[in-house]
Formats: structure tokens, sequence, C-alpha cells
């Protein structure tokens, strides 16, 4: 066989070759199923319930609300009682 055969046909088992590598490099890897399994868990974890349970709600009085209207209405709004401040204080001060 002459080199020069040798040659081409070291080329035609060459160049199929190295169409194969070059489209392989082109190939879009695949992420595992679990990928960010701990991240959507952590975010399901630190989110508040959409629908919380109902309870057993605040039921209004018609006559009070409308009492209060009209005191509003006129002017004679009834102030808030005062609550205070808590009486909570750090570890070695007066209270």
């Amino acid at each position: 066989m002459s080199s020069s055969r040798r040659t081409r046909s070291l080329r035609a088992a060459l160049w199929p070759a190295l169409a194969c590598l070059a489209l392989a490099g082109c190939a879009t890897p695949q992420p595992e199923p679990e990928y960010g399994a701990a991240i959507r868990q952590n975010v399901a974890a630190q989110l508040a319930n959409p629908m919380p349970p109902p309870t057993s709600g605040a039921v209004s009085d018609g006559a009070r609300v409308a009492g209060a209207q009209e005191r509003y209405r006129a002017g004679r709004v009834i102030a808030p009682s005062d609550a205070g401040a808590s009486k909570v204080g750090a570890a070695g001060t007066p209270q």
C-alpha cells in the first residue's frame, strides 16, 4: 500500500471522528432530577400558608358600628384608653 493511499484512508477515517467530537461539545448537559430540591424545600418552609384555616372571625354588631359612625360625624369620638408600655427590661436594669 502506498503512502498516499494510506494518508487518504487515514483522512477518511479521521474526519468523521473529528466531526463527532466537535458535535459532542455542543451537547447540552441535563441536570439531575433532584437538582434544586434543597432550594425548593427551603422556600416552601419559609412561605406562610396562603390559605390559613378559618377562624371564628370577628362578628360586627351593626348597631355598635352605626353608633361609632354617628359619633365620628358629630365629632364626639371616644378616645382609646392608654394601654401603657410593657415592663420588659434587659438583665441587670431596674424595671
